[in-house]
């Protein structure tokens, strides 16, 4: 058996080649279902690594003897709620009065299909579901695409700011201390590369637009 003291050294050393040799940020190590193989979670998504650190593979793990199970998405689930969870205070809420579900959605001010989401927001509310919008500005951080969601973000009232963008009106400059950043790099820590993407109660990932009657169908279904 392996002592901790030579798997915290493994663990260094996997650390410190992804960092210097291809520039990522690990977040956590952990064990993988499959022997030889590490998982690890960093700035720009999840990832699998042999022990000796020499094969980096994105991948989905299927256990076929539990009839299939998509490991992988088992272990995503948990860090999806873990970081939402951790930018729900920071993100604009747009809740149900009758609240039966929360979903979380990365979302950019200049998506076409995050709009049309957004115009069936009334719906969702209706329905019972709060939606809480993290913010995804899919041309990066150095751009004005970023400032102006800083600028929603920061407006006196966010969710009219939000909605006032996303139907194309000019956005008015605003700053503020605020988490946009932090939410578009868990964006990428999650493996977010489109817009709307819509994260459930229980972690399960919509990588995409889906009207609002499916969403409320699924949650229903969902329990």
């Amino acid at each position: 058996m392996m002592s901790s003291v030579t798997q915290a050294a493994d663990d260094a050393a996997i650390q410190q080649k992804l960092s210097s040799v291809l520039g990522l940020t690990v977040d956590s190590i952990a064990d993988s279902p499959v022997p030889g193989l590490v998982q690890v979670s960093t700035n720009r998504g999840f990832f699998y690594i042999s022990d000796d650190g020499q094969f980096l593979i994105q991948a989905r793990v299927l256990n076929i003897d539990e009839g299939m199970r998509d490991e992988t998405e088992v272990a995503m689930t948990s860090l999806r709620l873990k970081g939402v969870e951790e930018m729900e205070a920071s993100s604009i809420t747009f809740k149900a009065k009758n609240e039966k579900h929360v979903i979380s959605v990365f979302t950019d001010i200049t998506c076409g299909y995050c709009r049309k989401l957004h115009n069936e927001i009334g719906e969702l509310n209706d329905n019972g579901i709060t939606v809480n919008y993290l913010a995804f500005p899919r041309a990066g951080l150095n751009s004005e695409n970023y400032d102006d969601m800083v600028s929603v973000w920061c407006a006196k009232n966010p969710q009219q700011a939000l909605t006032n963008a996303k139907a194309g009106d000019n956005v008015a400059s605003a700053t503020c201390k605020n988490k946009v950043a932090e939410q578009y790099k868990l964006g990428q820590k999650l493996g977010v590369n489109g817009t709307p993407n819509i994260i459930l109660p229980d972690g399960s990932l919509i990588p995409g637009y889906q009207p609002a009657s499916l969403i409320v169908s699924a949650l229903e279904q969902a329990g």
